[in-house]
């Protein structure tokens, strides 16, 4: 899974100071996640953590902050939630709504939003473990955010139950396509251990007993059949051009013009009318 940020070295003992959150609602995004450090799971309350709409995995800040043995103070002001974290002599402030994070005298950019939600502080995980120096493994087939802090492979401390599909419908292509959330990009990757967009499409079609190519555009030419933009529903194939030329990229359309694809930033869910797809655009099959 990509870095939600680009990554700041810091040497030496590690601190996180003033980290002002304003309010901001959030709803927490199917499915629920779970966080293991080492060995043993983190303990959660709430809604514990979920992967947002973006595709990343938020963790509650004082949960995942004590056992990583930095002491948390929280304080209100008004509609301003300031939390701060100490462990050493290093400071990160970070703003809920807000993209970008100090870390020390570094500003550096995240991929999604540190936010408050039913007034706990959530921040996304690897935000967390990297600024403390430690490594971070994301196990999409049991939706386990998994950080090492002796710097050792774990084996998953929690197996997600199997959950017997009936695979007649659409919606239940959305549903296998939404378990592989946050799973990093890889290219050419066509399995949960790291995906393209083609590979993924490819992969969670096969789920379902479909075959398809490993290729955008052969999806866009040979399988299928096209359906207007106004007439989509859910588990359709929507494609883009990205390269000015033919279509180079491919998603699985969620309903409510959203939809999920392997990015840059990996699994994701996007607005078929957003700035950057908008335009884009360039068709869509439904291939069941």
């Amino acid at each position: 899974m990509k870095s939600l940020f680009k990554k700041v070295i810091i040497a030496g003992t590690i601190a996180v100071t003033s980290l002002s959150l304003h309010p901001y609602a959030a709803s927490a995004a199917t499915p629920v996640v779970k966080v293991q450090i080492n060995d043993s799971l983190l303990s959660l309350t709430g809604k514990g953590a979920f992967i947002d709409s973006k595709g990343f995995t938020q963790v509650p800040v004082r949960a995942i902050t004590e056992k990583l043995g930095a002491s948390v103070h929280f304080e209100k002001s008004g509609s301003v939630v300031k939390v701060t974290i100490s462990k050493g002599a290093t400071k990160a402030v970070l703003h809920a709504g807000s993209s970008y994070a100090e870390v020390g005298s570094e500003r550096v950019k995240m991929d999604t939003v540190a936010r408050v939600v039913d007034g706990q502080a959530y921040v996304p995980v690897r935000f967390i473990s990297e600024t403390f120096g430690y490594s971070l493994k994301w196990d999409a087939k049991n939706r386990l955010a998994m950080i090492s802090t002796d710097g050792q492979s774990h084996k998953a401390a929690w197996t997600a139950p199997v959950q017997k599909l009936k695979l007649t419908n659409h919606s239940e292509v959305t549903s296998i396509a939404q378990n592989y959330l946050g799973t990093r990009y890889v290219w050419g990757g066509s399995t949960p251990s790291g995906f393209d967009c083609s590979g993924y499409i490819k992969y969670v079609y096969a789920k379902v007993g479909v075959s398809l190519p490993h290729s955008s555009i052969s999806m866009h030419n040979n399988h299928g059949t096209p359906v207007a933009k106004s007439n989509l529903q859910e588990g359709d194939l929507v494609f883009f051009i990205t390269n000015k030329v033919s279509t180079s990229h491919v998603g699985i359309y969620l309903g409510n013009n959203k939809f999920i694809s392997a990015t840059s930033s990996g699994i994701k869910v996007d607005s078929l009318n957003s700035s950057y797809w908008g335009p884009k655009y360039n068709g869509a099959n439904r291939v069941l």
